[in-house]
């Protein structure tokens, strides 16, 4: 019940702050309190937003990967490079990696579509395919999220393309 009470304090507090006269400010509480949610409804919501951010908690695991950095040495433009990065479960839960994304259109990260389990290895696979015009040394990010904390996590690969 704390938390309604402190969660309706902000909202007027904060509505109060961009509301010019008295009367705007009485009807300002007057329609957080009538117009939302009763107390039980909005204690409902709270309960289940902890819930929830305690089961995502309980469900947090780590991993390890076997690099943080591929380094395919010397390519041609409009070549195909492919890679891979182990990931390891090392904790006691599921690993589920949610999205894998990179920095730039000419890298393209694939995930494993199943979780992890604890103690077991997937891969990551990474393409690279540089455009025309695109010489000299590259570096490319892509960027790992997973139910681990923090949920995101970044891998490189690089390459000098002449």
């Amino acid at each position: 019940m704390k938390y309604v009470y402190f969660l309706v304090g902000i909202l007027v507090v904060s509505y109060s702050c961009t509301t010019t006269s008295e009367d705007e400010k009485k009807d300002a509480n007057v329609t957080l309190l009538t117009e939302g949610e009763t107390d039980k409804e909005l204690a409902a919501k709270v309960k289940a937003f902890e819930d929830e951010q305690k089961a995502l908690k309980e469900t947090k695991t780590t991993f390890s990967l076997d690099k943080q950095l591929h380094d395919f040495g010397n390519v041609k433009p409009e070549s195909e490079n492919t890679c891979r990065f182990k990931v390891t479960n090392t904790g006691e839960k599921p690993l589920i990696i949610s999205k894998v994304s990179a920095s730039c259109g000419c890298t393209t990260p694939h995930k494993p579509e199943q979780p992890i389990l604890p103690g077991k290895s997937d891969y990551i696979e990474v393409g690279f395919h540089p455009k025309p015009g695109q010489l000299g040394e590259i570096t490319k990010t892509v960027t790992i999220e997973a139910n681990t904390e923090p949920l995101l996590t970044e891998v490189q690969i690089k390459a000098l393309v002449k």
